[in-house]
């Protein structure tokens, strides 16, 4: 992948997190494929990716993932994004959050994410949650 096909991948996927079908995240990565955020337990599958991505959906019903910058690293590639919102879904605290971070890609054979290694500020996220 070059890093004008990336920058295409990656605005398609930051979109996709904004578009409110989770199946439309899943179809990034390849069928066994698997994104894991901050250490915690990995999604993996489609399904399970469809299913992590819609509970970030109903917990910020007016997300907005924003690519801040895709590059190419190695056999893989970075994605730094920006998401706001506002944690209004079910049981939500009505707060609005703006947290930055980052993904770790691998791509598989088929030029879809096999890996993704997420990162974020885990810690400020929880006190904006909380009005802090």
């Amino acid at each position: 992948m070059d890093a004008a096909k990336l920058r295409e991948f990656a605005t398609e996927y930051a979109a996709a997190w904004c578009s409110w079908h989770p199946a439309s995240v899943a179809a990034f990565f390849a069928e066994g494929g698997s994104p894991q955020i901050n250490h915690g337990a990995p999604s993996v599958g489609r399904r399970a990716i469809a299913a992590a991505a819609e509970s970030f959906m109903h917990a910020f019903p007016d997300m907005v993932v924003t690519l801040e910058e895709a590059s190419l690293r190695g056999e893989g590639a970075i994605f730094r994004w920006t998401l706001t919102g506002t944690n209004t879904g079910l049981g939500g605290s009505g707060r609005r959050v703006r947290i930055s971070g980052y993904e770790e890609w691998t791509f598989g054979a088929d030029g879809l994410i096999a890996a993704s290694l997420g990162h974020f500020d885990e810690a400020d996220y929880q006190r904006q949650l909380a009005g802090a």
